[in-house]
């Protein structure tokens, strides 16, 4: 970790340049990020780092789109902290980043038609382990140096609900990842962002003020070939569950499919994932169209080039 008196000049001066230096540094260099049993490549490749403001509206609409107790930045804070919503600063930032497949693990997906590959599998459970070391060590770092943070995804105030639709929790980092301007939704419900759909989300709650990304999409599913008027149908081809269509994305299915699989695959039993079954499919972000990158960027890019 740097000099303190380092941090408060950097934190102070550019502090957006920072974080997002800081956030990739750790990623790039901490041996938590690297694929077992071998260790000899990373589990996820550079980061993408966007911000969001405390006080952004969207954060209103979330209650409604992602979940009715979904909370509010200062929400999550204040109670991370056992404080009063009037004891906690005005100012405040969500940090967001996403972290992306490295390009072997997602290309070792492509041919698994009802469950993933041992590298996949790997990613989830042990991509998140260090996507949990990387929110402590953030949160560490900016109270190191007098600020208030928090994760929420690691607090006591995170909670997990269901109702008829399946389920949902009060602080989905896909949607606080769309606020900090880093992608758009897709048909299956996952973000699309400029390095894909293949990632993790993390973030971090601050008093540190930071400047808020742009949100530049038309609205928030304009990443998504199959909103911007493309036949197209990967995900829908790639999920074994048919939890997806043309109308959207099934969660219901989508848990059930997972939770038989893990049951009865005999890579599970076999110790799969050497020490979880909890592993995810992954199929519908391997092997489609927006995979890797913003596939709707990618066809306007094209169609510029061939005017």
């Amino acid at each position: 970790m740097q000099d303190s008196v380092d941090m408060v000049t950097g934190l102070r001066t550019a502090p957006e340049q920072f974080i997002e230096r800081e956030i990739k540094e750790f990623v790039r260099t901490d041996p938590g990020n690297l694929l077992p049993p071998d260790k000899t490549i990373p589990i996820w490749d550079e980061p993408l780092v966007g911000f969001a403001a405390g006080d952004d509206p969207v954060f209103d609409e979330f209650k409604s789109v992602a979940s009715p107790g979904h909370l509010a930045p200062r929400e999550a804070l204040a109670a991370s902290y056992g404080k009063n919503l009037q004891e906690i600063p005005e100012a405040l930032s969500v940090i967001c980043w996403i972290l992306p497949v490295m390009e072997e693990t997602r290309k070792s997906n492509y041919n698994q038609t009802t469950s993933p590959s041992r590298p996949w599998s790997h990613t989830r459970w042990y991509g998140e382990k260090f996507n949990e070391k990387l929110r402590i060590h953030m949160v560490e770092l900016l109270r190191d140096v007098g600020y208030l943070a928090a994760a929420p995804f690691l607090e006591p105030c995170y909670k997990v609900s269901r109702n008829e639709k399946g389920l949902y929790s009060n602080w989905s980092e896909r949607h606080l990842a769309y606020a900090a301007g880093l992608g758009t939704f897709s048909l299956s419900d996952g973000l699309i962002t400029e390095r894909g759909i293949a990632h993790r989300c993390g973030s971090v709650v601050t008093s540190l003020e930071l400047p808020p990304t742009p949100r530049t999409a038309a609205n928030r599913y304009a990443n998504c070939l199959a909103y911007a008027g493309v036949k197209c149908r990967a995900c829908i081809n790639r999920c074994p569950a048919g939890a997806i269509t043309k109308d959207g994305h099934d969660k219901e299915k989508c848990r059930l499919y997972l939770r038989d699989l893990g049951y009865s695959h005999e890579l599970l039993k076999g110790g799969y994932n050497d020490e979880t079954s909890v592993f995810g499919c992954g199929l519908c972000q391997t092997k489609v169209p927006c995979e890797f990158r913003n596939p709707v960027g990618a066809l306007k890019k094209k169609t510029k080039k061939d005017i």
